[in-house]
C-alpha cells in the first residue's frame, strides 16, 4: 500500500493484478486499484474531479481526465474516509499510475489539488 497526505486530505492506494485477456487480437493485462480517501483536516471537502496519467513497461501513456470517481462527487467531513474501486488496461505486465484529485474546501470555498501517490501495477507471474 502506499500513501499521501495532502492538505489533510490522506490517500491510500491498493492493488491488485486481475489477469490477461484478449481484447481486438491484444492480449492485455487487467489491473485493478483501490483508493481510500481520508479527511484528517478540519473542513468539509468534496472530490470534484480527477486527473490520472497511466504507463506501461512499453512506454505508451494514457491521459484520464474526468468528473468525480466512479460516478461519484464525495464529500467528506472531517474524520470521514470514503473508498472506491476501478481499474485500467495495460500493454504490458508492468505500469503505473499517477494523478491527482480536484477537491473543494467548503469552509473557504477554494479548490485544491490533492496529490495521489504514483502506484506500481505489476503481474506477479512476471516478476523474478
Amino acid at each position: 500500500m502506499v500513501t499521501q497526505i495532502t492538505r489533510g486530505i490522506k490517500i491510500s492506494v491498493l492493488t491488485s493484478f486481475e489477469g490477461t485477456y484478449f481484447k481486438n487480437y491484444k492480449l492485455n493485462f487487467a489491473f485493478s486499484y483501490q483508493i481510500t480517501i481520508e479527511n484528517h483536516s478540519k473542513d468539509s471537502v468534496q472530490l470534484i474531479s480527477r486527473f490520472w496519467e497511466i504507463f506501461d513497461s512499453l512506454n505508451d501513456k494514457e491521459t484520464v481526465i474526468g468528473e468525480g470517481v466512479v460516478g461519484q462527487k464525495p464529500v467528506l467531513k472531517p474524520g470521514e474516509i470514503h473508498t472506491y474501486k476501478s481499474g485500467c488496461l495495460l500493454a504490458s505486465p508492468f505500469g503505473a499510475m499517477r494523478g491527482y484529485f480536484n477537491m473543494i474546501n467548503f469552509t473557504s470555498t477554494r479548490n485544491f489539488k490533492v496529490i495521489v501517490p504514483n502506484f506500481k501495477l505489476s503481474a506477479p507471474f512476471a516478476l523474478n
